[in-house]
């Protein structure tokens, strides 16, 4: 961006538009909302709008990539503050924003005023971020008020009980309020139709629960509380019946740094997590695609519980959570999750929150329109001729079928029906002190090419490439008692079978350990349940090496 810029002469404009708007960016977080808010200017040559920065966030970083990303016409902020704008929309209270000449509408940059913050480290709370002597952000003199007088021309409301918290903490600005709603509420809601759609993008298959965990920003968020959190769903829920995807605030993003959070995230990434980008809209496209969540004290808990998904709360500071606010309530409603239980159980008794529609908005589905009004009046035009409506979320990118080339090494559990086999698979790389999810009998699957030494040498099954030769994987692998090679089994004493039916190749030998295990005829077609696919293995021995050892897997090998 460029240090020095100001507003093209009108000569220059190839459309010459009648009034300027400027959006005012904050932070990645405030600009994510500031576009939402500004769409009530699309298809209107009558209206331009340029963006500046303040300057005054602690996480800057990210927002130069954002304004290329979006082709933003953009002004540093010396340059604005020299211009005079016909309106400035901003949706932080952060920075000098009584130094812009315009009529400012400030909007929030969440789901309405529920978090605490002091300008002031020295206002008696815990740190300068939030406490118990702190107000909401956005709704007290602190913010709204310089030397006496209201900076907003316009203070935008989710809920119309926010404005007897702003009739408290800043009277002076109860004139200046307008509860209009809240535009992502509403977006969410136009894309309830297409849940199919983006659960389908990010490769969630129609059996699978998604599993949501949402983290807002600070050492008292779920994800400075218990970052491993992650890993432990993973872990500990069966791999084909629930995906997980992790929403991260954006702040935490450009706090550490995108790498360090993927890096910190490394194993649960290998593990099959879904992490959107900070700066687009992943996480409104997950909110419409979770079946449940993990949440803390951020505002996607609050719209995930306004979406009537059943929650648990992983963490949730409630000294920084304004009293009153909708953030609170959500806070006294939801269980609270206990680290040392098993996380599955404590899902299963997650809660819906009837009414949390209800406490997010109170204008549903017109914030959009009422947003306009406001814009417009203070522009001084008549308003558009078409009606400006919330447009459903976008899909998100397709999700690949897989990071990796390797076969994820997995603990399997099974149990063995009617010519039908359940299998459950956990992430072997994840597993910790808890084991009880595992089965008093699982095996290990694994890739014969796995690079980390501890995972292919605990494996009993191994997959390898077409062609490869068993005896030589036997050679290195102690333990493993199974080969699975292209649509080939074979067995360390020999026996090898052939295998058809179009069954996942690690899913086939782990049926055929199942069998052999259960002493159950070998041969034939089996289902294969594997969350809620079936998928067929029929099959066929094609090689006898006589009576079969008991221990084949290789039970009794170091590990």
């Amino acid at each position: 961006m460029r240090t020095e810029r100001g507003l093209p002469a009108r000569r220059w404009l190839t459309v010459p538009a009648a009034r300027t708007v400027l959006g005012v960016i904050h932070n990645v977080t405030s600009a994510t909302r500031l576009l939402d808010v500004l769409q009530v200017f699309e298809a209107d040559p009558r209206v331009r709008v340029v963006f500046t920065c303040t300057g005054s966030s602690a996480f800057e970083d990210g927002i130069a990539e954002f304004v290329s990303a979006h082709g933003l016409f953009f002004l540093p902020w010396e340059s604005a503050l020299k211009e005079r704008f016909d309106l400035a929309v901003s949706t932080s209270r952060g920075g000098n924003l009584e130094d812009i000449s315009a009529p400012l509408i400030g909007a929030p940059h969440g789901a309405g005023y529920n978090k605490k913050l002091s300008k002031n480290p020295e206002s008696g709370i815990r740190n300068p971020e939030s406490g118990a002597g702190a107000g909401a952000f956005g709704l007290t003199a602190e913010w709204l008020l310089h030397d006496g007088e209201v900076v907003p021309s316009v203070i935008v409301l989710s809920h119309e009980e926010q404005l007897a918290r702003l009739g408290r903490d800043c009277p002076e600005a109860l004139p200046y309020a307008h509860v209009v709603g809240d535009p992502v509420a509403d977006e969410l809601d136009a894309s309830d139709p297409f849940r199919a759609d983006y659960r389908a993008a990010f490769g969630i298959g129609p059996e699978q629960k998604l599993l949501l965990i949402t983290s807002t920003w600070g050492g008292d968020s779920l994800f400075g509380a218990d970052i491993a959190l992650v890993e432990r769903a993973l872990a500990e829920l069966p791999s084909d019946e629930f995906r997980v995807l992790a929403a991260v605030h954006p702040n935490a993003w450009y706090g550490h740094g995108e790498d360090q959070i993927r890096r910190w995230l490394a194993r649960a990434l290998r593990a099959g997590l879904i992490l959107p980008p900070p700066a687009g809209q992943g996480w409104k496209a997950a909110l419409c695609a979770a079946d449940l969540y993990l949440g803390d004290h951020g505002s996607l808990s609050l719209y995930a519980a306004a979406r009537g998904l059943p929650g648990v709360l992983a963490a949730f500071d409630d000294s920084a959570v304004a009293a009153g606010s909708a953030m609170a309530w959500l806070g006294g409603a939801l269980p609270r999750l206990d680290p040392g239980r098993p996380l599955a159980a404590q899902l299963a008794r997650a809660r819906t929150l009837p009414g949390a529609a209800d406490r997010l908005t109170s204008r549903a589905g017109r914030a959009a329109a009422l947003l306009r009004v406001l814009c417009y009046r203070h522009l001084r035009l008549p308003e558009p001729e078409f009606p400006v409506v919330a447009r459903p979320v976008p899909l998100p990118e397709p999700a690949a079928a897989s990071p990796s080339p390797l076969v994820p090494a997995s603990y399997v559990s099974t149990a063995i029906g009617d010519r039908e086999v359940r299998v459950r698979r956990h992430p072997a790389e994840l597993q910790g002190r808890m084991t009880a999810h595992l089965g008093p009998d699982a095996h290990v699957t694994a890739d014969a090419a796995e690079p980390d030494p501890r995972l292919r040498g605990m494996a009993d099954v191994l997959v390898a490439r077409p062609g490869t030769d068993p005896a030589a994987v036997f050679a290195r692998n102690s333990r493993c008692g199974l080969v699975v090679s292209g649509g080939r089994l074979r067995l360390r004493d020999g026996r090898e079978f052939a295998v058809s039916g179009g069954a996942e190749p690690a899913l086939a030998g782990s049926v055929l350990v199942a069998l052999l295990g259960e002493g159950v005829e070998v041969e034939g077609e089996f289902g294969i349940r594997a969350g809620g696919v079936v998928s067929v293995a029929r099959l066929a021995l094609v090689r006898d090496a006589g009576e079969a050892d008991p221990g084949f897997l290789g039970a009794d090998a170091p590990q």
